[in-house]
């Protein structure tokens, strides 16, 4: 515990204030129950527990609960209640009528307090790095001591939470007796883990925990114990043929859940006790709350390299960043025959005399022979069969001798687990170890060093995308750079489009197109394609052709695709006047400035407002999204011109600007793009006129209130708790609006409440029955609810049959109904998930240009399912999509 820094000491101090809050809020809740219920009193049992969550909640319609949560309420007993299920209690509770005005004087100041702790805490969660600096420790724990001793808590006993002995063990009696049986009951239990019989180690682990007066610390070892032991019965029996014993193998993850919780609540510095937890949290989908716990344990424990691991994985899952293949910087590797004839093809280069080449390298760099026995291992060759074990071990070896090509080979090994096991921190020191290599081979000057540039490269994707090691977009840039200057292409895309994004660095749309024209002078198709549109913008038609054209050259699968819209468009521009030239050029320009950092409210960073021409042709050629679009963007282009031209505004020019922008939201909300350095202009605008509505009335209904909230709403979209509470009131006051409707089922969707979210949609389906946006949502709902897959499946169907055939998530649609079937009943319909499969392809093909090429998070899970059902579907699509 020595090793524990001052500033993460700070952060488990105010943490520890945060959990001794719940006795504070558990004493509340009794309270107000028995104002609220003519003096019943309330009794920790299933009874009252269930009877509240059934007669209590729903009618408390601003009481949004977790299914974990609700499951702990109907358990009854207060005592496992946390502090964020006794807040959305407390808050939202309906009052009696009965009460006097001193009575609610006190609920009022009491619920002011509640909300004042409920920010605190989240502000608390959200900390990744676990550390507070003394300076902002002192500030917030005065703000949390206050509220305590409001509540009626003693300021000694809260400063005694300031000391560092809540990092040692308590003083407690010990009953050596005990403590001697409990420590061999553990040792028996760890046994028959290790045997892998976890029931019976569950036994006896449980024996343990039971035994009176054994230390905090020793108990929390049990409770932990028994939760790895649950955990492993859980995946034995998920992978058994046989029927577990109760019939309910989640029972397990519910009881591995409560115990590791138990350990951290008795040992609450521990690590291991934050690990476990997050190690159910994880297994149970719920990856944020796995982040949270891993970063704790990692705060507490940073050499633990499992602990990095776990939060490794579920960030990437969390973010979507789960492309191995991204990570390697020559992306999929071909057999060695395929990169000869490549070579052949391309460049003219005789096969054999490329081999002979190699060969002669062996005998300069005797490491060398052992990177090429490496990579005919790890591609396939001639009388070479693809083994990855084989390839790791030369590759290991080359490494070992100085070698930066098999240093930067063995780090991708490490990074997919292809022959070792997969090992994120491992891949990242062998890719330092190759960065560190001088540029120039050691043995033949004048020859790049192969392996530098590529490790550089790496390195500077897993600062970007924050894989196992902390997210640092100046340092990814200082890599990308690294790469950059030592001739790597993607490095200089990355970089040039961190450049043009103002993403880590200052903003230089220059510099940001020189190293896109760098990456595509050196060949990186991607990089070819960008500069093409660059070049588009700027009215460079021969060089945009030009650029076009080599991207399809290098076999860019999305270049080859989108030809003919680029061709079109490229030609529709030829025919404006300068003019419109002119003004279309600074359009292009201003929306490029736009491009940096987009308010959190935004969903997309597609520059619509440069697809308007494109937009416009589909919509007079009856596409309904098109048609969407283009209106939406018309309004948001009113709004932008109101930003734009006028440096300070009147009040009727904010009105104008909320109405604009409350209407391209209300149409489409992905096309407002609202760029980071004038997000502060736009937020201040909106609570300008909000607060003026507010003036007026809190109860007087107007399209300008109305407007201002759904900007509001919007805005501040990923800010769940304000929103969920902002949200409750404008519905309240709009009960017509379905837009509040439609974003209180989103936001409470994106917190995993499905259940509250569900029954937001339905009600803005009683509205508007046939809204085809509400119908998708109740959809997902519906599926990530998993009570009734077929409902679910239904409410798909219908969404398909009244959206417009090209809307966006249509292909979705199709494949979120294949897993709704794949994951409950794969042999029920293995002939219709293959047919939605195949919808969901066909309705790729009715997308629009800006919606190409389409990304589904769906697929990578359905692929594998669908290769076991027709093994060449893969293959067949393709040429499905060629012959269209």
């Amino acid at each position: 515990m020595a090793n524990i820094s001052n500033e993460v000491r700070n952060y488990f101090k105010l943490d520890l204030l945060i959990s001794r809050s719940c006795l504070t809020l558990r004493n509340l809740f009794l309270t107000r129950y028995s104002l609220f219920n003519n003096g019943q009193i309330w009794i920790d049992s299933a009874v009252h527990g269930n009877n509240y969550l059934t007669n209590v909640v729903p009618k408390n319609k601003k009481i949004n609960l977790t299914p974990p949560q609700k499951k702990t309420v109907s358990n009854g007993d207060t005592n496992e209640w946390d502090v964020s299920t006794f807040t959305a209690i407390l808050s939202f509770s309906d009052r009696p009528q009965t009460l006097n005005t001193n009575e609610i004087q006190k609920l009022d100041q009491e619920d002011l307090l509640i909300k004042q702790l409920k920010d605190l805490r989240n502000t608390l969660a959200h900390i990744s790095s676990k550390s507070i600096d003394d300076t902002e420790f002192n500030q917030r724990w005065n703000d949390l001591s206050t509220i305590l001793v409001a509540f009626g808590d003693i300021d000694t006993e809260l400063d005694k939470l300031k000391d560092d002995s809540v990092f040692e063990s308590p003083k407690q009696t010990i009953n050596e007796e005990n403590k001697n049986k409990a420590l061999h009951l553990n040792s028996l239990g760890t046994q028959a883990h290790k045997d892998e019989k976890y029931s019976e180690a569950i036994k006896f682990f449980v024996q343990a925990t039971v035994l009176p007066s054994v230390s905090d610390h020793d108990r929390a070892t049990f409770f932990s114990n028994m939760a790895g032991s649950r955990l492993s019965l859980y995946k034995q029996q998920l992978y058994s043929v046989d029927n577990c014993e109760d019939g309910d193998i989640t029972k397990e993850l519910d009881r591995a859940l409560k115990d590791a919780k138990q350990a951290r609540k008795l040992w609450v510095t521990w690590w291991k006790a934050h690990f476990r937890v997050g190690q159910v949290y994880a297994i149970l989908d719920d990856h944020d709350k796995a982040i949270n716990s891993f970063e704790r344990a990692l705060a507490l424990e940073p050499t633990k390299s499992e602990i990095q691991q776990a939060l490794d994985e579920s960030c990437i899952l969390v973010n979507r960043n789960s492309r191995q293949e991204y990570l390697d910087p020559r992306e999929n590797w071909k057999t060695i025959p395929e990169n000869l004839n490549e070579l052949k093809e391309k460049f003219g280069l005789d096969p054999e005399m490329v081999r002979k080449d190699r060969s002669l390298l062996k005998v300069i760099d005797p490491s060398m022979a052992d990177v090429m026995k490496g990579h005919q291992f790890a591609r396939g060759d001639i009388d070479v069969i693809q083994d990855y074990e084989q390839a790791a071990k030369h590759f290991a070896k080359a490494a070992n001798a100085g070698n930066a090509e098999g240093m930067c080979n063995l780090a991708l090994l490490f990074d997919k687990g292809l022959g070792v096991k997969k090992d994120h921190k491992v891949a990242r020191e062998w890719f330092e170890k190759a960065a560190a290599q001088p540029e120039e081979h050691p043995r033949i000057k004048g020859m790049r060093n192969i392996g530098v540039a590529e490790s550089e490269y790496a390195l500077g994707v897993r600062y970007f995308e924050g894989i196992s090691i902390r997210k640092d977009l100046a340092f990814a840039a200082y890599w990308y750079q690294c790469a950059t200057d030592h001739g790597s292409a993607m490095a200089a895309n990355s970089l040039g489009a961190m450049y043009l994004a103002g993403l880590g660095l200052d903003k230089n749309l220059e510099k940001g197109e020189e190293l896109h024209e760098l990456a595509a002078k050196r060949g990186d198709p991607v990089a070819m394609m960008t500069l093409a549109k660059l070049r588009l913008d700027k009215n460079d038609f021969e060089m945009a052709r030009i650029w076009y054209d080599r991207a399809c050259e290098s076999d860019n699968p999305v270049a080859h695709r989108d030809r003919d819209n680029f061709i079109e468009d490229l030609e529709a521009r030829q025919k404006y006047s300068p003019d419109m030239l002119k003004a279309m050029k600074t359009a292009a320009n201003y929306m490029l400035s736009f491009q940096s950092k987009f308010s959190p409210s935004v969903a997309s960073e597609i520059p619509y407002l440069k697809d308007y021409e494109m937009l416009c042709g589909y919509a007079k050629r009856g596409s309904i999204t098109a048609k969407n679009l283009c209106r939406a963007l018309e309004h948001y282009i009113q709004a932008l011109n109101i930003l734009l031209f006028c440096e300070t505004l009147t009040e009727e020019q904010e009105n104008i600007f909320v109405h604009e922008l409350s209407e391209c939201y209300r149409i489409e909300q992905i096309v407002a793009q609202i760029p980071a350095h004038t997000h502060k202009k736009v937020s201040n605008i909106i609570e300008r006129v909000l607060s003026r509505c507010k003036k007026e009335s809190n109860f007087i209904v107007s399209q300008l209130d109305e407007d201002v909230r759904v900007c509001y709403a919007t805005l501040n979209l990923n800010s769940y708790g304000i929103i969920e509470e902002f949200v409750e009131l404008c519905k309240q006051k709009y009960p017509k609006s379905v837009y509040f409707f439609l974003t209180s089922g989103a936001v409470h969707g994106f917190r995993r409440q499905s259940d509250t979210g569900l029954y937001n949609i339905n009600n803005g389906l009683e509205i508007e029955p046939d809204n085809y946006e509400l119908l998708y949502h109740k959809a997902v709902l519906l599926r990530h609810i998993g009570r009734d897959m077929n409902e679910a499946i239904v409410a798909y169907q219908k969404f398909i049959e009244i959206a417009p055939k090209d809307h966006r998530k249509i292909p979705e649609a199709y494949y979120e109904m294949a897993q709704c079937l794949k994951d409950f009943a794969p042999d029920a319909g293995m002939r219709w998930i293959q047919d939605c499969y195949k919808e969901g392809k066909q309705a790729e093909k009715l997308q629009l240009p800006c919606f190409l090429p389409y990304k589904s998070d769906n697929i990578a899970f359905i692929q594998p399912f669908i290769d076991m059902i027709e093994p060449n579907s893969n293959e067949e699509a393709e040429q499905a999509c060629q012959i269209s």
